[in-house]
């Protein structure tokens, strides 16, 4: 089985060496292409505007200067061109991927672009429960049970366009309480948070910041599994049609 890793905090980034060990423990032929440097929060964009530099770091091993979507892009059309993967990982993610996150993140848009293309994609992410800890997220959880959830899903019969979206639960891998199947959550709109500076010129900046999460957990969501300790494991379809409305909306123009 030939394996693509990638994520969305970069090349360098621990959870990719994380997801490195957990993938060597299912396939010897694992690939690395992965955006140079960090891209937390691209979603699923696509560089249309600038040319998209490669960098060769060893035999398998690729950096992209681009986003997720750029570096899954570029491994399927050109890097692994000749012999696509057979699996698709994007991870470990350096917090959270529940909810609403998965419209921005570009961990799971990485499995987006890849189940787009037909190979079966997964993306993973780490919880932490406190802001500023950089390099220092424990990936615990993530390293002890990355295996153990990975092998059910390798050759389980999703359907077209279906990724799989793994949140592993902050704290200890022995307190972790197991595995949950959880739909997607919604938490109440209004996490952001915009930080204004001034430079030495005078000119205010700003930063984009997440405040606390204002969690609204509904039975069986993945922000619940979390919250109670769980992995949460979430199928996520890319047909995003709202067929409910299909009929009402026929109606409004006949």
């Amino acid at each position: 089985m030939r394996i693509l890793l990638t994520n969305d905090d970069g090349y360098h980034a621990p959870g990719l060496k994380i997801l490195e060990a957990i993938a060597a423990k299912l396939s010897d032929d694992v690939w690395v292409v992965a955006p140079a440097d960090e891209q937390s929060g691209a979603g699923h964009s696509l560089t249309l505007t600038r040319p998209i530099r490669v960098r060769q770091h060893g035999e398998k091993r690729f950096a992209v200067a681009g986003t997720p979507t750029d570096a899954v892009m570029m491994a399927l059309a050109r890097i692994m061109a000749d012999h696509k993967p057979d699996l698709i990982l994007s991870g470990v993610n350096r917090g959270a991927n529940l909810a609403e996150d998965v419209t921005y993140s570009g961990t799971v848009s990485a499995a987006m672009e890849g189940a787009l293309a037909g190979v079966r994609s997964i993306a993973l992410s780490q919880v932490y429960d406190k802001q500023g800890m950089g390099d220092t997220v424990p990936f615990d959880a993530a390293a002890a049970w990355g295996e153990r959830v990975l092998r059910p899903l390798i050759d389980a019969p999703l359907e077209p366009r279906t990724l799989v979206n793994v949140n592993f639960p902050a704290g200890s891998a022995d307190a972790v309480k197991g595995i949950r199947i959880a739909q997607q959550g919604l938490r109440d709109y209004g996490r952001l948070q915009i930080v204004t500076n001034r430079d030495p010129r005078g000119y205010d900046y700003h930063w984009f910041a997440l405040g606390p999460p204002i969690d609204t957990p509904a039975h069986s969501t993945d922000l619940e599994a979390v919250a109670d300790g769980f992995i949460a494991v979430t199928p996520l379809h890319l047909d995003l049609t709202h067929h409910a409305s299909l009929a009402m909306l026929n109606q409004l123009y006949t």
